[in-house]
């Protein structure tokens, strides 16, 4: 029997004009792991609230068909007797966890089933221990960071070992190395326990070597169910958004097939010979040499070797005015560890800033501090002008029933939320809902000094993150300060010109984005992490010219040529 089924479902939201699921048939069996794709608001969050009875017993609406869970009726069972089957993590955690310590929120489910005192203990612990949180387990849930708090309500999904778990972005407030581990950890829980897992996740590169199934969603309809060789296939044809940064690097660069993971992507580039830059033909690296300090000579220069393929230029921090400086700031809890240790920070009008870091290391609370909301303990905080502050929980600024009641219709359609005016807020997908919180702290008279924007991807698909990027480029290049702290390194490579590196509170590194974003393992694109840290590079765009100057070396220009042209390449100029 099917773990999870789908017959024909087709629902509404109340005053939607449209269906948010369309028809949708579909069935997940015990032990697959299978990841949910599709771009911002294509139904695959009203997917997982259908799959948990949420839909339509909380949000109301229309509902048409059937979802069976272990063989029960959403329609005639409750959530709460749903939830013996099925763990569900949402994007907001602030929602999920209720109690005040997190051994309690762990606990709370396996108290709920009756199971005894030693029972609970030893879950509490496995758990924690497999999900990293058992340093947390004593810590009072409303000190956490945002990552902190989603693993801790993942812990309490997952505690009561259930045959399913639906996952709505579990990683999005999660650093790097957290991230990766869950998705391991969850393909492990599949595995040993026979667990059924249904996950939506928008940096797909993060989750598609673990999937057994990839369920692409479309305007509430399924319009994709392969493996994730085919669906990136698919994708790459109908949906090239939905493609992972590795694919569209190696489409571009004319190479097939297109990569699900790292390690393919590694072992197709070995094949070709193209992993590593081919060697200069005997004599020849010794006449590319001369030929460039004659060229060099005439040109007035001083000798230098010929910069490799995909380089770029190291690009200096902005030279504005500085807008916003942290003087030795320290912020310490009472009774507990110092969240920020001596911070020492200028940052200048016209720069583009990313702030990155594991969970907890601080980024959070330097942002709030920037935005005058927390107070040093020691140290000196100076602000020129006015800060833009957008926090983790978007939920927070909504207090109308209609988004065009929320921002002013110009900030809607610069986000691309003009066609939404009479949607609900509550009712968005996640990232309509974080777009929606941009354009209400950004919808003031006055243009800010600067921009701080705390996670502001989560939700978001590949499309609304690029728009975002572009967006946020365009406000430096105005003169504004804009200073993001996310985990994402591929919406960081996008925009930003800087990356400061936190760790336990303390900026341990500063510099340059292709600097500090290459050649690592976890803070790093995964065109860097392909290609091995080579020539710095970390955009798609330079994977690809890269990828497609070796291929140049080996087999002519023309193949590689009719790629790039194929691919689109030549056309953007790369």
């Amino acid at each position: 029997m099917s773990i999870l089924r789908f017959e024909h479902v087709t629902y509404t939201y109340p005053d939607a004009p449209a269906p948010a699921l369309r028809d949708v048939t579909l069935s997940v069996e015990p032990g697959e792991f299978c990841v949910v794709a599709g771009l911002s608001g294509s139904g695959k969050s009203t997917l997982l609230r259908a799959a948990c009875g949420l839909v339509p017993h909380f949000h109301g609406g229309t509902f048409g068909g059937t979802v069976l869970i272990a063989g029960l009726d959403t329609r005639e069972h409750t959530p709460a007797e749903i939830g013996a089957h099925a763990g569900t993590l949402f994007p907001d955690p602030e929602t999920q966890v209720v109690m005040a310590s997190v051994r309690a929120e762990v606990a709370f489910a396996l108290e709920n089933r009756g199971l005894g005192a030693a029972a609970v203990a030893r879950s509490v612990e496995e758990t924690a221990l497999a999900l990293g949180v058992a340093d947390l387990l004593d810590r009072p849930t409303a000190e956490l960071s945002g990552g902190e708090l989603q693993r801790v309500a993942l812990a309490g999904a997952l505690a009561a070992g259930p045959e399913l778990v639906l996952l709505d972005e579990p990683t999005s407030q999660l650093d790097p190395v957290a991230g990766d581990e869950l998705i391991w950890q969850l393909r492990r829980l599949n595995q040993e326990c026979d667990t059924a897992v249904v996950l939506i996740e928008q940096r797909l590169e993060r989750c598609l070597a673990a999937a057994d199934r990839v369920l692409a969603i479309a305007d509430g309809a399924l319009v994709c169910d392969r493996d994730p060789s085919g669906f990136l296939a698919w994708a790459a044809e109908h949906e090239p958004a939905l493609q992972t940064p590795g694919a569209r690097a190696f489409a571009a660069a004319g190479l097939r097939p297109l990569p699900s993971g790292v390690k393919q992507a590694r072992t197709i580039l070995r094949r070709e010979g193209l992993l590593a830059a081919p060697e200069p033909e005997p004599g020849q690296e010794q006449e590319q040499e001369q030929e460039h300090e004659a060229t060099v000579a005439r040109e007035g220069d001083s000798p230098r070797r010929p910069r490799r393929f995909g380089r770029r230029p190291r690009r200096d921090a902005g030279h504005g005015a500085p807008v916003l400086r942290l003087r030795g700031v320290w912020h310490e809890l009472r009774d507990g560890p110092a969240i920020l240790r001596g911070v020492d920070l200028q940052l200048h009008a016209g720069e583009a800033v990313v702030l990155m870091g594991r969970n907890g290391a601080g980024k959070s609370t330097l942002l709030r501090h920037a935005g005058g909301l927390m107070e040093p303990t020691r140290g000196r905080v100076e602000l020129e002008g006015e800060l833009a502050l957008l926090l983790q929980n978007p939920g927070d600024l909504f207090i109308h029933e209609h988004v065009n009641e929320e921002a002013p219709a110009e900030a809607l359609r610069s986000l691309g939320l003009d066609g939404l005016g009479e949607r609900n807020p509550r009712d968005l997908s996640s990232g309509q809902r974080q777009r929606l919180a941009l354009a209400v702290v950004l919808g003031g008279e006055r243009a800010p000094s600067a921009i701080a924007l705390d996670e502001p991807t989560r939700g978001m698909d590949r499309e609304a993150k690029r728009s975002l990027a572009q967006w946020l480029s365009a406000q430096a290049r105005d003169g504004a300060l804009v200073l993001v702290a996310t985990h994402d390194c591929e919406f960081a490579v996008e925009f930003a010109t800087r990356v400061v590196l936190l760790a336990r509170g303390r900026v341990v590194a500063d510099g340059p984005v292709a600097e500090v974003l290459s050649g690592g393992r976890y803070f790093t694109t995964e065109s860097a992490r392909i290609l091995g840290g080579e020539e710095n590079v970390v955009r798609v765009e330079e994977a690809a010219t890269t990828l497609l100057a070796r291929r140049t070396a080996i087999t002519g220009p023309g193949a590689a040529a009719e790629a790039a042209v194929g691919a689109g390449l030549a056309e953007a100029g790369t």
